[in-house]
């Protein structure tokens, strides 16, 4: 069931007055802060490659090959997650997709909460539909 035009205003009105009250909260609603944060997990990740290299070479070096084998695993997990980091990392400019799916040629515009809520809404009815 929808939300009737009375409900949307309300949410309407209750969005505009956080906006008004604490913009830098809503915009943390929003998901910015997800770029900087998949960004930060990239470059731990890439630290952890490093330290993974670093353990290889003293496992070659001291001639312990489980300080070599745990070395690689490492780089190996790290290199795992820098690149799942990067390829969710959404674009400078481009906000995140709430949902896996969606089209991909039409620009994205900003998404309200309002917004949001119906398309959660909806997914959650077509989920219990089927």
């Amino acid at each position: 069931m929808p939300l009737s035009e009375h409900e949307q205003r309300m949410l309407e009105q209750m969005e505009r007055a956080l906006y008004a009250e604490d913009p830098k909260f809503a915009t943390a609603l929003e998901g910015s802060g997800l770029r900087t944060y998949t960004r930060r997990r990239v470059y731990q990740a890439v630290a952890g490659f490093l330290v993974g290299i670093a353990l290889l070479m003293a496992g070659m070096v001291a001639q312990q090959i489980w300080i070599s084998v745990v070395g690689f695993l490492v780089m190996l997990g790290c290199a795992v997650l820098a690149v799942t980091g990067w390829r969710k990392a959404p674009k400078p400019g481009e906000h995140p997709a709430a949902g896996g799916g969606g089209n991909r040629s039409r620009p994205r515009q900003r998404r309200t909460v309002m917004n949001r809520i119906e398309q959660r809404w909806q997914r959650r009815r077509d989920e219990q539909g089927q």
